[in-house]
């Protein structure tokens, strides 16, 4: 049976970097020792892991991983710090159209 991982690094500018593996250990490195030098990665080292989550379907992580890189840098700092209760409400839709706002 396969794993696959979704992970969050911070980058030296301070910025999240996201991404899918099968094998965390070797593309963690690959990161930190700059194999691909057009990768995000590359020029924003030194990096640390800050997450990952392991999942038994290739299909459920990627989706995972989609997901997480459309999401803004708070929600991302939920998820790592695991305060699931602020990522529940930064999750929560604003828009004044929204109809918990109708009519308010």
């Amino acid at each position: 049976m396969y794993f696959y991982y979704v992970y969050i690094l911070k980058c030296s500018d301070n910025s999240y970097y996201t991404g899918i593996t099968n094998d965390l250990a070797k593309r963690i490195n690959e990161h930190k020792f700059g194999k691909y030098r057009d990768c995000y990665t590359y020029s924003r080292r030194p990096l640390e892991v800050k997450f990952y989550e392991t999942f038994n379907d290739v299909l459920q992580a990627m989706y995972f991983e989609k997901k997480i890189k459309k999401w803004t840098r708070a929600k991302k700092e939920a998820l790592i710090d695991g305060n699931f209760n602020m990522l529940q409400i930064l999750a929560e839709c604003r828009n004044a159209t929204h109809y918990k706002y109708i009519g308010k």
